[in-house]
């Protein structure tokens, strides 16, 4: 069945999800008129094509992102460097795991795409599993490898017949996500599945 994604304070773009591709986008009122029978998803915020983030290798490949269950030892936040590196060496099955927990994080965070080559199995086999596109890296990048990079990369405009790939934020507008950040995500959808959701 088709789900038509609509968010509060961007009543002018609507997405209507068939399968893994967009089938229409406009104006909420127009779509849910045209598509009655299609399923309502509303949510807070504004809709936008999803983010690119483009620190794929370091976010994936060089830094280790502890399970809940490592917490008492090594705390909850993204660890980077020659810590890493040993937490790597020390036993090479973390590289999957983390990568996986790893992609969480940037679902939960609005990106739909990474940039940069993934030379680590274990990492590439995540990124694709979710479902994740991969692109070139914008010609400067915005700072240092971060969840959040700023500037925020916005991927083109939705359009009929792309794929089902965008997120949702919960901010009045694009400058409110600026100042905010990703971090504001509600949902992100990608192949026309909800990869994640705010609870």
């Amino acid at each position: 069945m088709p789900t038509l994604h609509a968010a509060d304070a961007s009543p002018e773009l609507a997405v209507l999800v068939d399968g893994p591709v967009i089938a229409a986008v406009g104006p909420y009122a127009a779509l849910a008129e045209a598509y009655e029978d299609a399923r309502l998803r509303r949510w807070p915020g504004i809709l936008t094509p999803g983010l690119l983030n483009p620190y794929g290798p370091e976010l994936l490949e060089a830094t280790y992102h502890p399970d809940p269950r490592e917490a008492e030892t090594l705390g909850t936040e993204p660890i980077t460097g020659e810590r890493a590196h040993e937490l790597f060496e020390s036993n090479p099955a973390r590289r999957g795991a983390s990568a996986r927990r790893g992609v969480q994080r940037l679902l939960a965070h609005g990106v739909v795409a990474i940039g940069g080559e993934l030379r680590n199995r274990a990492a590439a086999d995540a990124v694709r599993r979710a479902g994740l596109a991969v692109g070139q890296r914008p010609p400067s990048l915005p700072g240092p490898p971060s969840l959040a990079p700023s500037p925020l990369v916005l991927l083109p405009a939705l359009r009929a017949g792309g794929p089902a790939r965008f997120a949702v934020f919960d901010v009045a507008d694009r400058a409110e996500l600026v100042r905010r950040g990703p971090a504001t995500c509600v949902a992100t959808v990608i192949a026309g599945r909800l990869v994640y959701r705010a609870r």
